[in-house]
């Protein structure tokens, strides 16, 4: 029997129990796609991350992300929340200020910077696409959308590695307080190849955050995720794209998750490249052994 260290992390939170959660599995060299996904399977947390040896000199480290059902090829907090693992055990180290992640979807830097005593992490997501945009008077979003009333932007299908449905809502209170029609929205993803509709709203003044946003997961399993990374960057890429990013200077925060008993906190950057950037503080929780 192996023993690997262990660490579960919730991640876009500065305390245990406001993120989203993540088990990272370190020194996973020789480990088999059946053994990785079991392991995933019974932590069920959204995402499990492996951490193997890069295979090319730019990388720090390269990693493998499983949910419960499958492998995924990126996504936001697992990206942020490995890196901390990795930083806070000294495995690796920035580089003008920058370590870099190998995975699925390529080498991608991310961004340490200390914020106080907390350390920030942002990582450069793959760029995202418009697919299209529609109305809500469209046949497959009139009955996820009933009832809700409608921001000013029209919805839009984006890809970022994985596609979302997007849509604004009129305030943050008409988005709070949305219930979700899950069977309405699990046909939209599986007609739409989606991961399901994401939903946002203008955040309050004066408050700590400057968007809201919601991610109904729609497929395979239909659920409301407590804080995505990649939902939100994807978000932030569309935003860029309508010249309709809130905050200054291209940089804003997103709360997510409060509504299934979460308290997350994402603070997204477009850069002057167009470059989107996904990333918060994220907290250590538990630190073991996993014996496989």
């Amino acid at each position: 029997m192996t023993s690997r260290r262990f660490v579960q992390l919730d991640v876009f939170a500065d305390r245990p129990g406001a993120g989203n959660p993540l088990a990272v599995v370190f020194d996973a060299d020789g480990m088999d796609d059946d053994t990785m996904q079991a392991i995933a399977r019974w932590t069920r947390l959204p995402e499990t991350t492996f951490v193997f040896a890069p295979t090319t000199a730019e990388a720090d480290y390269r990693i493998r992300m499983f949910s419960p059902r499958r492998e995924v090829p990126f996504a936001g907090h697992p990206s942020v929340g490995t890196a901390h693992a990795l930083l806070e055990a000294g495995r690796i180290a920035p580089h003008d200020g920058l370590v870099h992640q190998e995975g699925v979807a390529g080498v991608l830097p991310l961004r340490v910077a200390r914020d106080g005593a907390a350390r920030t992490i942002a990582v450069r997501t793959p760029r995202a696409r418009v697919l299209e945009t529609s109305s809500r008077g469209d046949p497959r979003l009139r009955h996820v959308l009933d009832g809700l009333l409608p921001g000013r932007l029209p919805p839009a299908l984006m890809d970022g590695g994985r596609r979302w449905w997007l849509a604004e809502l009129a305030d943050e209170s008409t988005l709070r307080g949305a219930t979700p029609d899950w069977d309405a929205i699990g046909l939209l993803a599986e007609s739409t190849e989606s991961m399901g509709l994401c939903v946002f709203a203008r955040a309050d003044e004066g408050g700590a955050h400057d968007l809201a946003v919601r991610a109904w997961v729609g497929a395979p399993a239909r659920f409301e995720d407590a804080a995505s990374g990649a939902a939100n960057a994807t978000l932030a890429a569309w935003l860029a794209a309508r010249d309709a990013l809130p905050g200054s200077g291209g940089r804003y925060r997103a709360s997510q998750g409060r509504e299934v008993g979460y308290d997350a906190t994402l603070e997204l950057q477009v850069d002057a490249d167009g470059e989107i950037w996904s990333g918060g503080h994220a907290v250590s929780v538990v630190h073991g052994e996993i014996d496989w």
